[in-house]
């Protein structure tokens, strides 16, 4: 019989441990992520999964354990770091700047200058250039907006998600991480938000979605990490777990063991 194909690790975590004074906020946590998925992270108040999160995208160092990108064992030291390894987060608040247009949005800190000495000594940027590679951006994703000329600030809730998400996609390499992408958004946008979010996937990029609204995590995941009392207690399918299910495995209310289908 033909052994199947070991499948390399997009993002993998081990025995992560965080501690903040007497607090312990990861106390052994393992975390993986497979390629071409949509991998929700769950959890109550206090279950770690926000420290899990800040240590994958380089917020904060873990006081142990160890992380590996593709295999290889990395260190993030800040945000920074981990956007140089391709590891791009869109945060609760997005980070946009609602005065500039879409196209400065998309390669806000990033900018493209202009050759020769217009560039390297006047540091001016090229936005011709930019507003292509922005638009080519947004086409890609299906996001609909009119002008890349347009500010921010007249786009709604959902299309201003669609620029952060845009900017994330456009410059990673392995992953995107979405915190809470549809907090603040109707039942419309919101929807607009998970199309979106199987678009980036289909692409070929992996996304770790942290959500409280288990509806959409069920509806969008392909796999949901529970994370509780600072450690990963089960993978679960959703396919085979139901919500309920899931969200009793979350409190504590369901022993993942007793529920075959849970790990995976």
């Amino acid at each position: 019989m033909t052994a199947a194909p070991v499948t390399t690790l997009v993002l993998e975590a081990s025995g992560l441990v965080k501690r903040y004074g007497h607090v312990t906020a990861l106390d052994g946590a393992d975390f993986e992520l497979r390629p071409n998925e949509v991998l929700a992270v769950i959890g109550d108040n206090g279950a770690g999964k926000s420290t899990l999160i800040k240590a994958l995208s380089g917020a904060i160092v873990p006081d142990g354990g160890e992380i590996r990108l593709d295999g290889q064992r990395v260190h993030f030291h800040s945000p920074l770091d981990a956007r140089r390894h391709g590891v791009e987060t869109v945060y609760q608040d997005l980070a946009v700047a609602p005065a500039m247009d879409i196209a400065e949005n998309v390669f806000l800190g990033r900018e493209i200058r202009r050759r020769g000495v217009l560039g390297s000594v006047l540091r001016m940027v090229d936005k011709r250039a930019m507003a292509e590679t922005a638009r080519s951006a947004m086409a890609e994703l299906n996001i609909g907006v009119g002008s890349m000329r347009q500010p921010v600030e007249t786009l709604s809730g959902g299309q201003r998600q669609g620029v952060a998400v845009a900017r994330s996609a456009a410059f990673a390499r392995h992953v995107i991480i979405l915190d809470e992408p549809t907090a603040a958004l109707g039942v419309k946008e919101s929807r607009q938000v998970l199309d979106l979010i199987r678009r980036v996937r289909d692409r070929g990029l992996p996304v770790i979605l942290i959500s409280h609204d288990m509806p959409q995590v069920w509806e969008v995941a392909d796999r949901i990490h529970v994370q509780r009392l600072g450690r990963r207690i089960a993978v679960i399918d959703p396919r085979q777990v139901s919500s309920s299910d899931g969200v009793a495995i979350m409190t504590g209310a369901l022993d993942p063991a007793k529920v075959p289908s849970a790990v995976t």
